[in-house]
């Protein structure tokens, strides 16, 4: 579409009076996209409206005081041994064997 001074004039017109970019391009017989890419290019926006609700901020909760002996932590008592390994249980070369021969029937 060729915008003349007519057209520009006209979308000028209908953009003060509150009408949306889907009307005016409508009205003018053009894309929405047209007519918002002729709005940038005048440089016409829509003033920020403000917001309808007025949000109220709330402070943070108070917190509760706690009593005097939980203050601190507590420290854990440790011990001092090592934890006692146990050892892995021994198996013959005949027991590996049905092991695994065992385990490639069940898969397959």
């Amino acid at each position: 579409m060729g915008w003349d001074a007519k057209d520009i004039g006209l979308l000028t017109r209908l953009w003060s009076a509150g009408q949306s970019a889907a009307q005016i391009a409508r009205r003018l017989g053009c894309s929405r996209n047209a007519v918002c890419g002729m709005l940038t290019r005048q440089g016409l926006k829509r003033g920020h409206r403000p917001p309808t609700a007025r949000p109220k901020i709330r402070p943070s909760p108070k917190l509760k005081p706690t009593s005097a002996a939980c203050t601190r932590p507590v420290a854990k008592k440790v011990s001092r041994k090592a934890p006692e390994r146990q050892q892995p249980k021994q198996f013959s070369k005949q027991q590996l064997y049905e092991i695994l021969a065992e385990a490639v029937k069940n898969t397959g």
